[in-house]
């Protein structure tokens, strides 16, 4: 073998870090299942095609042939399998699923992060009211509170804010699409340039201050209000409310924030999109939103979809590590299997002893710091 080494973006995990991963897993899977949601397991490997809705920027995927040629993936998400299985079996709605695994994501060289990240969460499918988007940051908040997380911001969006008020502007939609991919990027100069035509009309105050418009809640929806009145941007906003309203019912602690500039997480997002973060964490818990357009890439029918992701290692991050606790050798002869097996059942935190002679026994147990009892001693 000439190369040992681990392909690059990814690692091995093992003792304490291992372990934390596996608790948090089993914790997020049993709030999954007290809540309803059934188990649904997806292959690691998928055919390209499943992927193509994919922002490919952000989700650059490892690519292989299979023996008839054709091109497969190993999964940069783990949302359009589900997808996938919704469209290809005929599962009666609606459902609500969850799920837990490993996701690979080619990034680029020296970016500091993992291409295999693992994750967890939950799909309901065939819901259309905000009930079903509540139940998604009701459990992504839960999750956060059983991990002793409680300085958790929620950053809340909606995939078709920016488009619906754009296509109120009287613009050609060059110059439309323009402003969009400005004020996306933070390219205020070329945005100010764009927007000069509209400086006199009833939505020039608000245009001016839209590259801002991120951070709190309240001020941002102050701001709102400089608008003039936009029927079909009433819902969106209604919902958006209400839903801070909720978050902070249940979880008063928590800080929600409201981002009205940024682009959608994907493009077959169709309604609010949210993110869990703390201070303490580089990257995000949790995220997630209404996606009603998922299952079209697969079908012609429209389908209500929503769910929230787990980012497991994020989490395992903000586990501090308990020192671990000095464990119990147990040694003994063969002969006395039967009896090692009961002291295994009495002492906690206990492990057989596996030499072949005392000597040997003692030296591990010094060597790992830990306590010896000595069953052959009796005899």
């Amino acid at each position: 073998m000439k190369n040992k080494n681990l392909p690059s973006g990814t690692r091995d995990e093992f003792g304490s870090e291992a372990e934390i991963k596996e608790t948090i897993e089993n914790k997020l899977f049993k709030t999954f299942r007290q809540r309803g949601f059934r188990k649904l397991t997806t292959p690691v490997l998928e055919y390209s095609d499943v992927f193509q809705p994919l922002n490919a920027e952000n989700y650059r995927s490892y690519q292989l042939l299979d023996d008839q040629g054709e091109s497969l993936v190993l999964r940069p998400d783990l949302t359009l399998p589900v997808a996938r299985v919704m469209s290809t079996t005929g599962i009666e709605l609606p459902v609500k699923w969850y799920y837990g695994g490993d996701v690979f994501r080619v990034k680029k060289q020296l970016s500091g992060g993992y291409n295999q990240l693992t994750q967890a969460g939950i799909e309901i499918v065939g819901y259309k009211g905000i009930k079903a988007d509540w139940e998604c940051l009701e459990i992504a908040l839960t999750g956060c509170q059983k991990m002793a997380i409680d300085d958790v911001t929620i950053e809340l969006s909606h995939a078709k804010f920016v488009d619906t008020l754009i296509d109120q502007l009287a613009l050609p939609k060059p110059t439309k699409d323009s402003i969009k991919t400005a004020l996306f990027e933070k390219n205020l100069s070329k945005y100010d340039q764009l927007l000069r035509p509209l400086e006199k009309t009833a939505f020039g105050h608000f245009l001016s201050e839209w590259p801002w418009l991120f951070g709190s809640f309240d001020e941002v929806m102050t701001a709102l209000e400089t608008l003039p009145e936009v029927e079909v941007l009433q819902p969106i906003i209604n919902d958006l409310q209400a839903t801070k309203q909720f978050i902070k019912g249940l979880f008063p602690k928590v800080n929600v924030t409201l981002d009205l500039s940024i682009p959608s997480p994907q493009t077959y997002y169709t309604g609010m999109a949210f993110r869990g973060f703390t201070e303490k964490s580089a990257g995000y818990l949790f995220s997630g939103g209404r996606y009603d357009d998922l299952l079209t890439n697969f079908q012609n029918v429209k389908t209500a979809a929503v769910g929230v992701a787990f980012d497991v290692d994020a989490l395992v991050e903000r586990t501090p590590v308990s020192p671990s606790q000095p464990k119990t050798l147990v040694f003994f002869d063969t002969d006395q299997w039967d009896e090692a097996e009961k002291a295994l059942k009495t002492i906690p935190n206990s492990t057989l002893c596996l030499t072949s002679s005392l000597d040997a026994a003692k030296k591990l147990a010094a060597g790992t710091n830990s306590r010896l009892i000595d069953l052959t001693e009796s005899r």
